[in-house]
């Protein structure tokens, strides 16, 4: 895996994690080749989506992808790697997401930074409108990009039962974490790692009780109560 260093921005880090992901299938040798090959692992991940991972078969991936079963089989010589290269495909997205959406809002996280000063007043300006772009990523992960999120949790689970996938599980860990650690670090954080954590596990699970619940019945009024709280004994109101 490569190194990501301290003084890499997010969205490099993300980028870094995203050329580090390793397929295990056969690999393909000509564009079109290519193309089918992707295909398969985009049918996969709708049956994943739609019926579970259990439901991964190679006859049914072929029948999703609308290509011969002896495609699927030519590529992924059993369903473990078929499901390891879906995954990890989906990593991979995962990482370029992060990257493109880190890339979109450090420029406004750095000049909020800036402006601070060291009121009391400043700070909580400051947290108030961290937290009001939290709620906003949330709100748009549910809407957007729900089909994301429910393939994040089947691979979450699946992570816990098959071995195969530990490398790609912390891969993914890491794509969640970096970001926001490197977003503590210009905070002039103490602790950004472990603020990271907080802070991520928090999002977490608002986006699975959003999933739960719809996002139509999100509680932004606790959602805005949990982050302000948070961020408040962060930045040490």
């Amino acid at each position: 895996m490569s190194p990501v260093s301290q003084s890499d921005s997010a969205a490099q880090a993300a980028s870094a994690v995203a050329e580090s992901v390793q397929y295990q299938g056969r690999k393909a040798s000509r564009q079109g080749s290519e193309q089918r090959r992707q295909a398969i692992l985009d049918a996969a991940m709708r049956i994943i989506i739609r019926d579970g991972v259990r439901a991964v078969r190679h006859r049914a991936v072929a029948a999703e992808a609308g290509v011969p079963l002896s495609a699927t089989t030519y590529y992924f010589k059993d369903i473990q790697d078929l499901l390891t290269d879906t995954f990890a495909l989906f990593v991979e997205r995962s990482a370029e997401a992060m990257s493109d959406f880190w890339a979109s809002v450090e420029g406004d996280l750095q000049s909020m930074v800036a402006r601070l000063s060291g009121s009391p007043d400043s700070r909580r300006e400051l947290a108030d409108t961290i937290a009001e772009l939290a709620i906003q990523y949330v709100r748009v992960q549910l809407t957007e990009r729900r089909e994301h999120l429910l393939a994040e949790h089947a691979f979450r689970q699946e992570a816990l039962l098959n071995p195969r996938l530990e490398e790609l599980a912390q891969s993914h860990r890491r794509i969640l974490s970096l970001g926001v650690v490197h977003f503590f670090q210009v905070l002039g954080s103490r602790e950004p790692e472990q603020d990271a954590k907080v802070l991520t596990a928090i999002i977490l699970q608002m986006e699975y009780q959003g999933l739960l619940d719809g996002v139509e019945h999100l509680d932004t009024v606790e959602m805005r109560a949990i982050l302000t709280r948070y961020l408040y004994l962060v930045l040490g109101l």
